[in-house]
């Protein structure tokens, strides 16, 4: 392990998500936090299903590295009764995938708005009725269901979960130990209702995960792979760290960039640079 113990206590909560250096392998992923001293990772389900979830599980046991949490469930929205029971399916074996990674958290994505429907509330509330739906089976398996919020501009194909505020409205419908927010600079930024919003999850326990990166314009087309790295965009990263502490969240701090510049680049360089902005914009 490189780095002298001051960096490495630097890092004690700095988690990498996996889509941050999504050329990696996870055995890549595993081999290089472990070379510079970070303790702690988020994964997806698509590469940890093709690797394997108990092989995974074991890889990441091995390097001495914790799961924070894992992405995604959700996409409740679906009106008709087939596509939302199939949605329950996924969900259930989302939660049995975090379980064997050992993480108490999933993620949940909620689902846009289904093709031709224009009435978001009813879609809202077929979230709610989804989570009440997955508390038992997630409760038995030691998961935590983290309700996460993204930007409006995602509200109709993506998520209609704009706000944390209406992320907590249904959180707060069921026990903090099973359901609870994630908070995410990314989709929060722009909201002057944020720093109260995190607040309020924090006097109830809410806040499940912490994400950090940056908002940097123009957009790309389909703005999915927009997300800065830290530093390079207008969100005050520090800022909402210090509001989550003071919430009183003690978790990691994961880094979550969709970015194909980033991909592009050599990984170890990459994650050598996350480190640093890290130390720089969010310490």
């Amino acid at each position: 392990m490189t780095g002298d113990l001051g960096a490495m206590t630097d890092l004690a909560r700095l988690s990498i998500n996996q889509e941050t250096i999504k050329q990696w392998s996870l055995p890549e992923l595993a081999a290089g936090c472990t070379e510079v001293g970070i303790t702690s990772v988020a994964l997806w389900r698509a590469p940890v299903q093709e690797y394997g979830v108990s092989e995974a599980a074991a890889l990441m046991h091995d390097h001495g590295i914790t799961v924070t949490s894992l992405c995604r469930g959700g996409f409740f929205t679906a009106s008709d009764p087939a596509q939302r029971a199939e949605a329950l399916v996924d969900n259930r074996a989302a939660i049995d995938e975090a379980a064997t990674l050992g993480t108490g958290t999933l993620v949940l994505v909620s689902g846009g708005l289904p093709e031709g429907e224009r009435d978001i509330a009813a879609a809202r509330e077929r979230v709610a009725e989804a989570i009440g739906s997955l508390v038992p089976y997630a409760a038995e398996h030691g998961v935590r269901l983290a309700i996460e919020p993204l930007h409006p501009m995602y509200a109709s194909d993506r998520c209609v979960i704009s706000t944390l505020e209406q992320a907590l409205d249904i959180a707060e419908r069921f026990a903090p130990e099973h359901v609870g927010v994630v908070v995410d600079t990314y989709h929060l930024w722009w909201d002057d209702r944020a720093p109260a919003g995190i607040a309020r999850a924090g006097e109830g326990g809410r806040i499940a995960c912490f994400q950090v990166a940056d908002w940097v314009t123009p957009l790309p087309e389909g703005v999915l792979l927009g997300r800065g790295q830290l530093g390079d965009g207008c969100v005050d990263l520090r800022g909402f760290r210090v509001l989550a502490d003071k919430a009183g969240y003690q978790g990691q701090v994961e880094v979550e960039i969709f970015n194909p510049g980033l991909w592009a680049r050599d990984g170890a360089e990459v994650l050598a640079e996350v480190a640093d902005r890290y130390r720089r914009h969010v310490l």
